[in-house]
């Protein structure tokens, strides 16, 4: 079993997010009051803290939000999950949709290291029960939908 280590937000697209006390989920949309939140199939960003980590280690000084991930997590293989697999998060649901992204354009993260780890370990989900999370909360991996 993972825990979440942060909650991340940001008004606009392209910017790194903000640690939060909570975040509020909604059905089909993604986090409230989130620049990336609608009716997609990348709803909530997934980070896990171990990928920050190999970043600081790289000598970049980084965290949880510095990669617009919106849930940094603790304990879990994350690029490893099949698509469609449900974490229970919370007091919400999510359902992994994608893993990892294209980066159309190089941030300031893979210039000053010449990597960046969201690309490659970043997951996404869409929000199949809505409500609340809060860093340490527990996140329950449940066996794909299919």
């Amino acid at each position: 079993m993972g825990k979440v280590m942060a909650v991340c937000v940001s008004k606009n697209k392209g910017e790194r997010k903000t640690p939060v006390d909570s975040v509020r989920l909604l059905p089909n949309h993604g986090i409230d009051g989130d620049a990336h939140a609608g009716d997609w199939h990348r709803q909530v960003s997934l980070l896990a803290q171990e990928s920050i980590e190999k970043m600081q280690r790289m000598g970049l000084s980084v965290q949880a939000g510095d990669f617009a991930e919106n849930i940094t997590t603790v304990g879990i293989d994350l690029p490893g999950l099949p698509i469609g697999t449900r974490l229970n998060v919370g007091e919400t649901t999510l359902e992994v949709t994608q893993i990892g992204k294209e980066c159309h354009t190089r941030c300031a993260i893979y210039y000053q290291a010449g990597d960046c780890v969201m690309p490659k370990e970043g997951i996404f989900a869409k929000v199949v029960r809505g409500g609340g999370i809060r860093p340490g909360d527990a996140i329950d991996v449940v066996k794909p939908v299919n």
